[in-house]
């Protein structure tokens, strides 16, 4: 076995003492905080993180003490790993361990000569997938690690994948009639400024939810994009989903989340638990939100044929 793929995440806290790296990790990412000079992104990130880590930690103690997407991820491991016995699978996380030098030292020690490298983004965004990309690679320099390289940018075009997507969310609706239903399409929100600067993920996002829209026809009441997750005063992209669920207020929703493959402290407590509160104080019917791909057996198949095509 010479061949290898490595999914690549952002990575979550694996515990609570992980919170703080996890945030100082993020923030101190040039993709994420773009502020050229570095002493003064390392001390924005500085305040980011102190002013943050209280909630994240008691946001994560809510979620048993740690990111959900750890153990989704260790389970689609083993999904693939069955699916694919040829080809060795693993993980590097970008902001907690397991990090790409941890995964690089285990692809030297087993010899891998061929690396298919996987963002576990659909869509392209300098945010994610380059900076999960850029970081694996400047790894792998430094390091002096030698192989051959493959890397997609997105796959949400993938038909396999966006049938695990549409499973998820008649699994969301347990039977019931999706005419009576809004389905909204729940994005990571980005400052508006970094779209401006060329970055393709709203046009992507958009582009997903036509293809998802006529996959599924008129099944819904209707169809609509907003974005959770907005952090600071700069202008974000808009709608938020706030702004959407109060103009949906008297109607029932369906929250997918279309720019997540795992289910993470952003599914599973913002729109679990915040935005369900949030809902039911705008006069929202009834509220929904659909699982992540996760481990489905769909959604490894969709990885096969990724890998397969790469």
């Amino acid at each position: 076995m010479d061949r290898a793929i490595v999914l690549l995440n952002m990575g979550g806290p694996n515990n609570l003492e992980e919170v703080e790296l996890f945030l100082k990790n993020m923030f101190n990412d040039p993709n994420i905080l773009t502020i050229k000079n570095d002493l003064l992104r390392r001390f924005v990130a500085y305040m980011i993180t102190t002013a943050r880590k209280k909630e994240a930690r008691s946001n994560y103690e809510r979620l048993g003490g740690k990111s959900p997407l750890n153990f989704y991820t260790d389970k689609l491991i083993a999904k693939l790993q069955r699916a694919l016995p040829d080809v060795y699978v693993t993980k590097a996380m970008r902001y907690t361990p397991p990090f790409a030098k941890d995964a690089i030292k285990e692809l030297m020690t087993r010899s891998i000569h061929e690396v298919y490298l996987i963002p576990l983004y659909p869509h392209y965004s300098t945010t994610t997938t380059k900076s999960s990309l850029e970081d694996f690679y400047n790894t792998a320099k430094g390091v002096g690690y030698h192989a051959r390289f493959h890397d997609i940018a997105n796959f949400y075009e993938n038909p396999i994948f966006n049938e695990a997507i549409c499973k998820r969310i008649e699994e969301a609706l347990e039977g019931a009639d999706p005419g009576e239903y809004q389905l909204i399409f729940s994005a990571h929100s980005l400052p508006q400024k970094i779209v401006e600067g060329g970055d393709p993920y709203l046009s992507e996002v958009q582009d997903h939810v036509r293809i998802l829209q006529e996959r599924l026809g008129r099944k819904f009441g209707g169809y609509h994009l907003a974005f959770q997750s907005k952090l600071g005063p700069v202008k974000w992209l808009e709608p938020s989903l706030e702004e959407k669920l109060g103009a949906l207020a008297g109607k029932k929703v369906l929250i997918y989340p279309i720019s997540f493959i795992l289910d993470n402290s952003e599914t599973e407590f913002e729109l679990h638990i915040e935005y369900k509160e949030i809902a039911k104080n705008l006069g929202i019917e009834e509220y929904r939100v659909a699982k992540c791909p996760n481990d489905s057996d769909t959604f490894v198949q969709a990885l096969v044929d990724i890998y397969n095509k790469m």
